[in-house]
């Protein structure tokens, strides 16, 4: 007697009333038990010989670095940037203009001194938005005209390197000073140019080159083709393998940092024709998993590298789609940045 019978027998009992055998056959068939058991026999004649199951396909599975150099300045700025960001350094100069400099400088103190000195060569208080003249018959004509110097970025630099540079004294105060050696003013340290010679040159090798861009490591391996460092895993984790690939690549000059343990994506290769390797399995072709990594220090160096690499790049991304294949550069566009 199965568990469905059982339990008919019991409501029955408890309600003092019988059962025929037609509706006690019914609940028996329906029961869990009994449907579990039918769909066993019939999937057991249903179940298809060993030898007609297809093998899937097999690939090599490689694991692959995408170096990269972060941006070492911030980006350029846009035109309508650059025009608002003097705006509203002028218009700043404008409403300060009107509180006497004793609100700002006590009075004959150092400070007030050197400002009223500074003036007359200056002949405006901020001297890298140019000049103007508040209270003169021109002071309604308060607009930078289109192509004016003022608004070049390099321009304001240089006058405010100029005005920090300056002691504010007059030409023969100055030339007095410096006889007796009273003062010695250090020249001012100016800021390293946006434009480096490795950009004039394009030099490609030089990671001191589109300072305000990421640059990425590409690589020429042994049949030609330029790729991100990669290789075929070798009884190891992806996480492994990277660290193995950037010293047998770049060599112990290089100082990088693996940013994660997962990829960030993959390239899938099909091989013309299907290799058969000793251990008898059949490969199509090879999956790279990408893995993200950063340049700290340093730099690649080929001399001693273990993987056949015959040249490298440090590239930003639009100029390694013309270095790439098309198959692969669609693969992994999306895992670059666009700065």
């Amino acid at each position: 007697m199965n568990a469905g019978q059982q339990t008919t027998r019991r409501l029955a009992a408890r309600a003092g009333q019988s059962i025929c055998r037609s509706c006690r056959d019914s609940i028996s068939r329906n029961t869990y038990a009994t449907a579990a058991a039918a769909a066993v026999q019939s999937s057991d004649q249903h179940i298809p010989p060993v030898a007609q199951t297809s093998p899937q396909p097999s690939y090599a599975v490689n694991a692959g670095v995408v170096l990269s150099r972060p941006p070492q300045l911030t980006r350029d700025l846009h035109p309508f940037e650059s025009a608002y960001f003097l705006y509203q350094r002028r218009l700043n100069e404008r409403l300060a203009l009107p509180f006497t400099r004793y609100f700002y400088f006590k009075k004959r103190t150092p400070a007030d001194l050197e400002w009223k000195r500074k003036m007359k060569q200056r002949l405006t208080p901020a001297r890298d938005i140019g000049r103007y003249k508040g209270y003169g018959d021109e002071a309604w004509n308060d607009e930078i005209l289109t192509g004016a110097q003022e608004s070049n970025f390099e321009w304001q630099v240089e006058r405010l390197l100029e005005d920090a540079e300056t002691t504010g004294a007059d030409a023969q105060e100055t030339a007095t000073t410096a006889a007796s050696k009273k003062v010695d003013h250090e020249p001012v340290d100016r800021p390293m140019p946006r434009v480096t010679e490795a950009d004039l040159q394009n030099d490609t090798k030089s990671l001191n080159r589109a300072l305000q861009r990421t640059l990425y490591l590409l690589v020429k391996d042994k049949e030609g083709n330029w790729q991100f460092p990669q290789d075929r895993l070798d009884e190891e984790n992806l996480h492994g393998a990277a660290q193995r690939i950037l010293s047998h690549s770049g060599g112990i000059n290089m100082n990088t940092w693996l940013v994660g343990h997962v990829p960030i994506g993959q390239y899938q290769l099909e091989y013309p024709e299907a290799e058969t390797k000793p251990t008898g399995l059949t490969e199509y072709g090879a999956k790279t998993f990408f893995l993200k990594a950063r340049i700290m220090a340093g730099q690649i160096n080929l001399e001693e590298n273990k993987l056949g690499l015959q040249d490298y790049k440090w590239l930003a991304k639009e100029e390694l789609k013309d270095e790439v294949e098309p198959r692969y550069w669609s693969s992994i566009k999306n895992m670059l940045a666009e700065r």
